[in-house]
Order: structure tokens, then sequence, then C-alpha cells
């Protein structure tokens, strides 16, 4: 028998996957599962790639993205988030942010450099960094609100370490960082030589003020990798269009695994893409106020439920904890899901450190959502006796 990738044999299907397969064999069930906007992607969007089909742009693109592309995306990111980046040079369009996040861990790391990962953390972190040939390490950040701290930062830096992944807001917590913690953790950062993988494609679902990224605070930008998308920001999930923001040296070098990659992403979707950064300034703004809406009301039911939650402060993602049904968190949504007709994440899906919680996106409609709500309620209580 031929012998296949030790590492790839050793990956596992993302948790979330598992959990959403079996939730298949449930139609009737409410799923607050996977993180997808509920809303369709916006209509000048869809009738930019119809009209690119139409017109035969179906060909390949510059490995880099349309030029046309990257320099709508360099105005908006600048207009929107000032990061400031040249779109020829620092710039590169992708299948996706997951995409985006694996040709920039390949390039930065080597055999045996260690990623610091602040836990509970998003799946797909760990997976792309052993398959680079490195170690993720996870930095629970539980008794610190979800966020990783200067002190919990310095506490897991060794010699090894050549990268932090820093998701902001985040999934599974949605909480994200405000000017003064980044500020804090730039001055941790400053003294070293690692470099930061920033994940801000939940940047536009920033509920309490407006989104900042690390790599606009100072001595930041030459050692940041900035991560977007617009899967969540125009419900463009399926698009699979992603972007890189990097120093010219470092992107020189992430866009040659891009065209071994995939040559280049999707030219439909490019053009969808580019519809929604001249004309979608604002495409965001409503799916972000029914989020807000949608979290205020999973926040109070969860605490009327007795469960405690850090409040999210963006993305549409919630993860009480469940320790007090006296269940694990595979045992808990499997419950759930057989006994209520709901559908949530165990917590075990993103580390060992989600274990005792489970994740609920918020991403759907508020009767569904309050349907849901009152059965899990239901079954809550049916838990504690």
């Amino acid at each position: 028998m031929y012998k296949l990738n030790p590492i790839t044999r050793e990956l596992q299907i993302s948790g979330i996957r598992k959990f959403t397969d079996l939730v298949a064999s449930y139609p009737d069930a409410i799923s607050l599962t996977i993180g997808q906007p509920h809303w369709p992607t916006p209509e000048h969007v869809r009738r930019a790639a119809a009209a690119a089909i139409e017109d035969g742009r179906t060909t390949y693109t510059p490995n880099r993205g349309l030029p046309a592309l990257r320099q709508a995306v360099a105005m908006y990111y600048s207009d929107k988030f000032q990061l400031e980046y040249h779109p020829e040079t620092e710039i590169l369009v992708t299948a996706g942010a997951t995409h985006a996040l694996d040709i920039s861990l390949r390039t930065l790391l080597q055999p045996g450099d260690e990623v610091l990962i602040p836990g509970p953390a998003y799946p797909g972190y760990e997976p792309v960094v052993r398959l680079a040939g490195a170690n993720p390490v996870l930095i629970d950040t539980r008794s610190d609100g979800f966020k990783v701290t200067p002190a919990s930062f310095k506490a897991h830096v060794n010699e090894r370490t050549k990268a932090i992944v820093l998701a902001s807001p985040a999934n599974p917590t949605g909480v994200a960082y405000t000017r003064e913690e980044l500020s804090e953790l730039a001055d941790a950062l400053r003294p070293t030589n690692l470099y930061v993988i920033l994940d801000e494609i939940y940047s536009e679902l920033h509920f309490a003020e407006q989104h900042v990224s690390l790599a606009t605070l100072p001595d930041m930008r030459h050692r940041s990798i900035v991560i977007h998308g617009l899967s969540k920001s125009h419900s463009m999930t399926g698009w699979r269009i992603g972007f890189t923001f990097a120093p010219a040296e470092i992107t020189a070098e992430m866009v040659k695994l891009l065209q071994y990659s995939i040559t280049c992403a999707s030219s439909i979707s490019q053009y969808a893409a580019l519809a929604a950064m001249e004309d979608g300034r604002h495409d965001a703004k409503p799916m972000r106020e029914q989020y807000r809406q949608n979290r205020d009301l999973v926040v109070e039911s969860l605490r009327q439920m007795g469960l405690h939650i850090v409040e999210p402060q963006g993305a549409f993602y919630a993860f009480p904890d469940i320790t007090s049904s006296g269940k694990s968190s595979q045992q808990f949504a499997t419950d759930l899901l057989q006994e209520a007709n709901v559908a949530v994440i165990p917590g075990d899906a993103f580390s060992a450190l989600g274990e005792g919680y489970v994740r609920l996106s918020y991403a759907c409609e508020p009767d569904k959502l309050r349907e849901a709500l009152e059965r899990m309620g239901r079954f809550v209580a049916r838990c504690r006796g």
C-alpha cells in the first residue's frame, strides 16, 4: 500500500462539519450551526457577475487578481479601516479567507516553528499550521474574557515562536479587541521578531465601535499580514473571494503559493467583488444592525436560562458556558438536537479549550432564532431537573 502524508492522515474533519452533517438527518431542526449570513448576496453584486458571464469575461486573471479589483480594494479598506496598502505590490485576491490564511502561514513558517493561537479558536487555524510543518500552541483565554493579554502572550513566547494569529471579532466567541487592548498587545510585540496574522473577516460586523486593525498601530505594519474577504460583509460565502494585505517583500513570496495552488481566483467572482467594493460600501450595514439585535436577544435569553455568556462585540456567534447542565459539549449538543430539534456546535470543535461550551450562530431570521432559544430554554430547565 502506498504511504500517504502522515500530517494529512492525522488531520480530522472539522467538528463544525461533522456536527453539521449529523444535523442533515434532522430536516425539521432549527440550525444555529454554520457561520453563514442568511441574507442573499446583494442584487447589484449578482448583476455584475451575470454581466461578466454574458460578456465572456471567463478567462484567467493575473495571479494577484484583477488590477481594477485590487485598486478598488485598496481604496475601500483605506477609507473604512485606514489600512494603507499598494494595490500593485501589497494586495492579493485569494479564494476566500481560508486560502489567504493558508498561503500566509506557509510563506512564514518552517518546520519546528511555533504559532500562538488564542483559544478557544476557529478550527481552521491549527491544521494549516501543521500542514506547514509547524506547531500550534494554544493560549488559554477563558479567564480573560476570551482575549489574549500581554501577560498570557509573554508567557508563551520562546525562541521557536514565529507568529501569532489574532482574530477580531473572533469565531467562536464574538469578542473584539478595543484600541487600548491592541495598543497593549503592540507594546508586548515590539521587542519580539514575531509576525502577526490578523484575521479580520468579521471587521464590518463590529457592534460597539469602529473596527481597529493592529496593523494600523505604530511599528506593526511591517510584521502583519491582514486577512479580509467578502464572505461575511457582503454575504458571499460561496463566491470564495478573500484578500491579503502585507508588505511588498512578503506579498512577493505569497503570490508564488497563490499561483501554484489556484493560479487565480475565479474571474466571475472577482468581477462580482469589484461591484461589491465600488458600489457596496454600505451593504453590511443592515446585516450588522440585525445581528446586533439578534445578539441582544441571544444574550438576554441565555442569561435567563442561567448560562454564563461573555457578550459578543461582533460577528454573529455566542459561546455560552453549559457546564451547569451537567453535560459535556458533545452530549449537550446531541441531546439538544434530538430532544428539542435545535442544532448548535459543540464547543470542543474549537479545540480542547472549548469543552464546556457550545457555539450558537445567530445569523438567522429573528422569529426562527426566538423559537430556537425558547426550545433551548426548556431543554436547559429539564437538564437541571
